[in-house]
């Protein structure tokens, strides 16, 4: 006779043992409840350490024991000044770096979890580009608004930023890459477009530039008062909807099977990060890799604190980390270079490197940033043999005429007579004086466009990663950061084009060094190599706005032009070691053709194959750090071509590298030499900087491109 369920050991079951399991559940969310709790108390005493630190940071000479005087002290003497500078100076700048890293840190939770993607946050989702832009664009037109007009401007850009790239990326509940994809595209319009009214206002450049990387100097406490609500208020919306994020983790499906209303939620917590960005951006300015670097540092804890796996722990736990940070961050600064000195270094730029180190040291740890990998248009199947020397001879073509439109357009437009007198000695002094001036921007501007466009698709087959770039790599901010300290004197006062040319090289090459070997670990992990590059590439950036906003103010605009990339005075010294490294580059890279096909599929296949996976990735990726940085001599820093152009080529000839190496090459070369010509004819006889005309130009086909990949 069967009496019912029996233990292990034969007996019936117990009451207690039948309620065993209930009983260990609860006791595990207690352990959690308890763990969470904790982990936030700990982060509290941590800022408030760093907090009291950072109220004794000051150009006086007044302590912690005169402040806390102060407070109970009377309105005149010592303690009357001593409560001045508190209330007036110290407390001001401490509550707007908590205020801001909080906000920061909760946006950047919620975007990398409504995305789930590592590399989510507000700048790669460009809504910290959409409110900077608004609210540059009011500040350098002279619109005078008060703070809280300010913080709608932000907002509005931000959204605005937030909805374009929703929009591109097909909705709500679009997938991880479209959507990080679209906010880069995005946002590098955005920064372009910022860039271009910073350089047409020369006179006030320096101030936004350096408020553009952030400040937490205030006037009082006025604008924390204003800005404090919009934070508490909207972290404490994004509490109730923690249980909704947990679940959005295992998948739109899932999620929805449960309950969840998926798109709802993301557009929910898309507004509030967006709320979030936008009341840091008033208050002190784009402050940079907080909204990045806050709550990836937190998640990658999750494996010590299993409480910060789910959100009411994560987010309030992602404010508090990136709060710390900003605190941190500034009064060290200030602690190092003395608070005078320090009052020259943006915020932005001591938060970004502190950020930036964080973010390497624990990259190392990451197993994997998002599902999916392969960029658009990467699952093509072959094209036709004609289709692809069609293509070819179009893209070709273009190329040349590119070349030839270079040389007539300008300020005074030439015709082709002109240039057949100019290649046999004759012509007009000005037709000749113009033709010496055009023709070694316009090989410039071909050269290095091809060379970025070879080396992206070099870097995007290797990590097969469709955010992956020369600049994500910190190829292009480790020469830019090398160029920028000899353009303004940083060794010795020595300059010239060879020395140009030497340190963008060896910048370019030792940030390669530093994110090849710190990514390594028993192996390469591609997302790891991109999270660690993108740590390089943030702080070789803020090290390069340190560097500018120390320069002479008179420069600034010349050295931020040529740091968004210019063909202006380019010389044919600076043209001829872009064209031999293409001509050595390119058939290398087309005999290595076969191996770039397997790089790109998984890493398995080419170990399987024989091929030697870490040494081919090697010295792939070196000849592409070594073609990002000649380019970078010839033209200065510009993004996009390596983005763009391989993409483009991808859709065009299909996914064999024997057929995207050609069309990249010339893709690039085209989009970098239209660039150019757009640059000095649209604003004539002003020019735009290439760098900033190729991201306005490349935009709109990379976003053909993703409306095209939808289907």
């Amino acid at each position: 006779m069967n009496d019912g369920p029996r233990s292990p050991t034969g007996l019936r079951p117990t009451p207690d043992a039948a309620t065993a399991r209930p009983a260990a559940a609860s006791g595990a969310d207690r352990r959690t409840v308890v763990g969470g709790l904790g982990t936030l108390l700990s982060l509290g005493v941590a800022l408030a350490i760093a907090a009291g630190w950072h109220l004794t940071q000051g150009t006086s000479s007044v302590g912690l024991g005169d402040l806390l005087a102060a407070t109970v002290g009377g309105e005149t003497g010592a303690a009357g000044a001593a409560r001045e500078i508190l209330l007036g100076s110290r407390l001001p700048r401490l509550a707007a770096g908590i205020a801001v890293g909080f906000a920061l840190g909760v946006a950047g939770a919620l975007f990398q979890s409504l995305a789930r993607n590592a590399l989510a946050s507000p700048d790669t989702l460009a809504v910290t580009a959409g409110a900077y832009f608004a609210v540059s664009a009011v500040a350098a037109f002279g619109l005078g608004v008060p703070l809280w007009a300010s913080g709608v401007v932000a907002f509005i850009g931000g959204l605005l930023a937030a909805g374009l790239v929703l929009g591109l990326a097909g909705g709500a509940g679009s997938s991880t890459t479209r959507l990080v994809l679209a906010g880069s595209v995005v946002a590098m319009a955005l920064q372009s477009a910022t860039a271009a009214v910073l350089i047409g206002f020369q006179q006030e450049t320096t101030g936004l530039f350096a408020w553009g990387s952030g400040s937490l100097s205030q006037l009082g406490l006025t604008a924390f008062g204003q800005a404090a609500p919009v934070v508490v208020g909207a972290t404490a919306v994004a509490l109730l909807l923690a249980r909704r994020l947990d679940l959005l983790g295992l998948g739109d499906d899932t999620a929805g099977a449960l309950g969840v209303p998926v798109r709802a939620t993301r557009a929910v917590g898309t507004v509030l990060a967006v709320l979030l960005t936008a009341a840091a951006v008033t208050l002190a300015g784009p402050i940079g890799f907080v909204g990045l670097c806050a709550p990836a540092v937190t998640r990658m804890s999750a494996r010590f604190v299993p409480a910060l796996h789910r959100h009411a722990v994560l987010v309030p736990a992602a404010g508090l980390v990136g709060a710390l940070t900003v605190v941190a961050a500034d009064g060290v600064v200030r602690a190092l270079l003395g608070a005078d000195r320090a009052g020259q270094v943006p915020t932005g730029v001591a938060t970004t490197l502190v950020g930036a180190v964080l973010l390497v040291v624990l990259a190392r740890r990451v197993r994997d940033s998002g599902p999916t990998r392969r960029p658009p248009g990467s699952r093509m199947g072959p094209q036709g043999r004609r289709r692809y020397w069609t293509v070819l001879a179009v893209v070709g073509a273009t190329a040349a005429g590119t070349g030839l439109l270079g040389l007539l357009a300008g300020n005074t437009w030439l015709l082709t007579g002109d240039i057949a007198l100019w290649l046999t000695g004759e012509g007009s002094p000005v037709v000749r004086f113009a033709l010496d001036e055009r023709a070694p921007r316009v090989a410039a501007a071909l050269a290095a466009g091809g060379a970025l466009a070879l080396s992206g698709s070099l870097v995007q087959a290797t990590c097969r990663n469709p955010l992956a770039e020369p600049g994500i790599l910190g190829i292009t901010g480790g020469a830019g950061l090398a160029a920028v300290v000899v353009v303004t004197g940083g060794v010795g006062g020595v300059g010239g084009n060879a020395m140009m040319i030497a340190a963008a090289t060896g910048g370019a090459l030792a940030a390669f060094g530093l994110v090849y070997s710190v990514a390594w670990r028993g192996g390469l992990h591609t997302d790891r190599l991109v999270l660690v590059g993108v740590g390089v590439w943030y702080a070789a950036t803020a090290l390069t706005t340190y560097l500018l906003v120390r320069s002479n103010p008179w420069d600034t605009p010349k050295i931020y032009t040529w740091l968004s990339g210019t063909t202006y005075g380019r010389s044919w010294t600076q043209v001829v070691p872009v064209v031999l490294a293409l001509l050595v580059a390119l058939p290398v890279a087309l005999a290595a053709r076969r191996e770039l096909d397997l790089l790109a599929i998984d890493e398995d296949t080419p170990r399987i194959v024989g091929v030697g996976l870490e040494r081919t990735r090697l010295l792939v990726l070196a000849l592409a750090a070594a073609l990002a940085a000649l380019s970078v001599t010839a033209i200065g820093v510009v993004g996009f071509v390596g983005l763009v152009a391989p993409h483009a080529a991808r859709a065009l000839v299909g996914g064999r590298h024997a057929r995207i190496i050609p069309a990249a090459v010339l893709l690039g070369a085209v989009l970098l030499g239209l660039a150019d010509i757009v640059g000095r004819t649209v604003v004539a006889p002003a020019q735009l900087p290439a760098g900033l005309a190729v991201a306005l130009i490349g935009a709109p086909y990379f976003v053909y491109l993703l409306a095209r990949s939808r289907a």
